[in-house]
Formats: C-alpha cells, structure tokens, sequence
C-alpha cells in the first residue's frame, strides 16, 4: 500500500511540477508580450518620426501626413497673436501666420450670422493636433471654436525637414 502511495505521490508531484513548469513559461511569454505592446504603443510617435526621417533620407521624398495644417478662426487680432504666442511657446507648432481680417458666415441658433474674423494657419506636426486642440479650446474665447486639421500631402522637403526641426518629438 505504500509503494502505491509512493509512486502514486511522486507521479502526482512530477504532474504538478510539469504544470508548473508551463504556467510559469506561459506567464513569462504573456509578460514579455504585454511589455513589447506597451513598449511599442508608448515609442509610436518617435519610432514614426525616426521612419519618417528614414524614408526622406532613402528615398529623397516626403512622406505624405506627417505633417498637417490646422485653420483656427478668433474674433479679433489681439486673440490670435495670443493664442498663436502661446502655441508657439509651447512648442506645438513651427510657424504660424495670421490673416487679416475675414469676413465669416455660418448658422448660429437656426439662423445665418455675418461676422468678422481674423484666420490662424497653423503649420505642426500631425502627431501634435490633440495637443493644440486642447490648448486652443482651453483658451480660446469662444465657447466652440473652429478648429480644423488638414495633412500635408507634399511640399517643399527642405521646409518638412525644418519643421521636424523647430518641432520637438514627443
């Protein structure tokens, strides 16, 4: 009965020392791919922008949506030299032009408005849009302001290699 007994413990203890034998490897190939995913997932941004600069240097070329054009609408002057000082201090963005005055029309509580505006483009990386979006509705005077992003889809290279430049990386 003990040679049973025995042999029935020491098969049960190999079985269990087989099993945890696999688990632990399980866990360690599971932690491993979820340490490359977050790895991965957090050096998107500048593992892009190295590829990016890879391909500009390879192939001679822009590579089209890294960089992107947001227009921005304020009501007067003085806002937008503020709003776009801030961007700038901020590093949000490489350059900044402010038109003159525009004259706008858009509904407004079901009926049509005539206004005027003064236009912000802003020229950023694409990667930096959420960013100034935030920033600009945190400041910005109007409740709901105009904030629309376009990509870049060719350009002057020499300018696309200055912006990454004056742009740091995330």
């Amino acid at each position: 009965m003990t040679f049973v007994a025995t042999s029935r413990m020491e098969w049960l203890f190999q079985r269990c020392h087989k099993e945890a034998v696999f688990f632990s490897g399980f866990r360690s190939v599971l932690l491993m791919s979820c340490l490359l995913l977050v790895l991965s997932v957090s050096m998107y941004s500048g593992l892009w922008s190295i590829g990016v600069q890879l391909h500009s240097a390879f192939t001679g070329s822009y590579a089209p949506g890294h960089h992107s054009l947001l227009l921005i609408n304020s009501p007067n002057e003085l806002a937008a030299k503020d709003i776009g000082r801030a961007i700038m201090e901020r590093r949000l963005a490489a350059s900044i032009n402010i038109l003159a005055r525009t004259s706008t029309m858009y509904y407004w509580k079901g009926e049509i408005q005539d206004a005027s505006e003064v236009l912000m483009l802003v020229k950023t990386k694409t990667s930096r849009i959420q960013q100034v979006m935030d920033f600009v509705r945190s400041v910005h005077p109007y409740a709901n302001p105009e904030v629309l992003s376009f990509l870049v889809e060719d350009g002057s290279l020499a300018y696309m290699k200055w912006m990454d430049e004056a742009i740091p990386d995330d």
